[in-house]
């Protein structure tokens, strides 16, 4: 396919983005490869070299007139080659669009961004716009899931959350499976979902994608990428309470989050307002964890393999998973296997199944944390200093080591439990009396001097009260539409950096 008769050229919609600049490029089609091949053959800091983009991953071409200076005047037409699609493309999509949350923009960023490449890629969407909490979750256990390749919603993590517990709820009672019991092998969702962002963080999306972007993201969806995810279920004497897929934080997380769901008319402020107030709190809170290390998997959350497109820790440990299961079954599996204790003062308890990176925090509460390995990264900050724990934020922020302090600890486990020390007291004497009487009135009013003898935890975003709670990593439970991470050097980088600038 080399350069169009008349002085036309093909303009190319890609994972690389829009091609929109209107310099003469030299196209060339290798069909044998399946990829397209195109260069500037003008520039000569490009040394004549080409720049490859996979055939699979092109979602249409529009012909215009080089000479002509207006950007839609030609007419877009799909790929009409066999491979130009794969049979994961997905053909129907049910899209829920919270209009209300994070950025208060998601009906505008689907219609305006969203909506034309669905269109453009033939995709026929069912569109809900939520009108209550759980809106979403309750609508996933009435309509006919079977007809769609594909759930897609447009919001923050909230509005993810509320799709993956209705899918995932689904999913169970579809099969006979009892949420409440934390022993249940829960059944895998087959149907993937899609997150367009349009909240306040987007932590979810940036850590499994890279970047917080409506139209890559939509990308991803119309391609039909698929990257597994790992999904943590949290129970409390033996009742199901919720599913967690980034963080899952007790103390200082758990405070500040109470704390800001008090602030929500202050927007997106309230969670810096709430964050500086529970750091001069520096509450701590006594209890145990018990936790079983994750064996099966490779590496450490200490080392520098992060989770990128492809990434073999996660294919391997699924692997491993899936021989421990055929040949010891989960219960022997679960029972033989050792419990380590640790028991003491802590101002933060942090699992997280994702690196949970974000715009503020590039690297995350754990770097090195997998996207689906069957584990989660269990970070325990014990009793310090104010200012030791301000050294500990701080390090989200930058490229050091957060882990590199005596009084934080870090673990690769496959389940765990938490007991704080007010429920392991079994007697109920006047002292434990006085801190359940008045532990209400020391959150109300924090000039009080009394350590409270219990926090919150967050789950993703929402808080849990029940501070006893036992936790379990569930490989690979979920699907989304999008491929991890990919990883760049620097050469490639720069060169992916300069086609785009050529391209848009």
């Amino acid at each position: 396919m080399e350069q169009l008769p008349g002085g036309r050229r093909p303009r190319l919609v890609s994972s690389l983005g829009l091609g929109k600049g209107q310099r003469c490029w030299e196209v060339t089609l290798d069909e044998e490869r399946g990829q397209l091949a195109w260069r500037d053959p003008r520039s000569p800091r490009r040394g004549g070299e080409y720049c490859f983009v996979p055939t699979s991953e092109i979602i249409a071409v529009e012909e215009t007139d080089f000479n002509k200076k207006q950007h839609n005047a030609g007419k877009w037409q799909k790929m009409t080659m066999p491979h130009a699609f794969t049979e994961s493309r997905p053909k129907q999509l049910l899209v829920y669009i919270n209009p209300c949350g994070g950025k208060r923009q998601g009906k505008r960023i689907y219609e305006q961004k969203v909506a034309p490449l669905f269109s453009l890629a033939s995709i026929s969407t069912d569109v809900v716009i939520t009108e209550h909490a759980n809106h979403a979750k309750d609508n996933l256990f009435e309509v006919n899931i079977n007809k769609y390749d594909g759930v897609v919603c447009v919001g923050g993590d909230g509005m993810f959350s509320e799709v993956m517990h209705g899918l995932i709820g689904r999913m169970q009672k579809d099969s006979g499976i009892d949420q409440n019991n934390p022993k249940a092998p829960l059944v895998q969702c087959n149907i993937r979902i899609g997150i367009i962002p349009a909240g306040s963080t987007d932590c979810i999306c940036y850590s499994t994608v890279g970047i917080s972007d409506p139209v890559t993201s939509a990308l991803h969806i119309i391609l039909g990428d698929c990257q597994p995810l790992d999904v943590s279920s949290v129970h409390h004497n033996n009742t199901f309470l919720k599913y967690s897929v980034s963080l899952l934080g007790y103390g200082f997380y758990g405070d500040l989050l109470k704390d800001s769901e008090k602030k929500r008319w202050m927007g997106p402020m309230r969670y810096d307002y709430s964050g500086f107030k529970t750091f001069l709190s520096h509450h701590y809170y006594e209890g145990t964890i018990y936790f079983q290390p994750a064996k099966h998997t490779l590496g450490s959350p200490r080392d520098k393999d992060s989770c990128r497109t492809g990434c073999y820790i996660c294919k391997r440990s699924e692997q491993q998973l899936a021989e421990q299961h055929k040949e010891y079954g989960l219960k022997h599996e679960e029972d033989e296997e050792e419990w380590k204790v640790i028991k003491g003062k802590f101002l933060a308890i942090n699992a997280v199944n994702m690196s949970c990176a974000c715009p503020r925090s590039p690297k995350g509460l754990s770097p090195a944390a997998h996207l689906a390995d069957g584990s989660a990264d269990l970070i325990v900050v014990r009793k310090c200093s104010r200012f030791d724990f301000l050294r500990y934020l701080v390090r989200h922020t930058n490229q050091d080591d957060q882990f590199d302090f005596s009084f934080v600890d870090v673990y690769r486990v496959k389940s765990f439990q938490f007991t704080s020390k007010l429920s392991e007291d079994n007697e109920s004497n006047v002292t434990d009396i006085g801190k359940k009487r008045f532990g209400q009135f020391c959150r109300d009013h924090p000039a009080c001097c009394c350590n409270i003898a219990n926090s919150t935890w967050n789950c993703d975003g929402e808080t849990l009260d029940n501070s006893a709670i036992e936790v379990r990593v569930h490989c690979q439970l979920v699907k989304l539409f999008a491929r991890g991470i990919e990883e760049n050097c620097k050469d490639e980088a720069a060169c992916s950096q300069s086609s785009v600038e050529q391209l848009l």
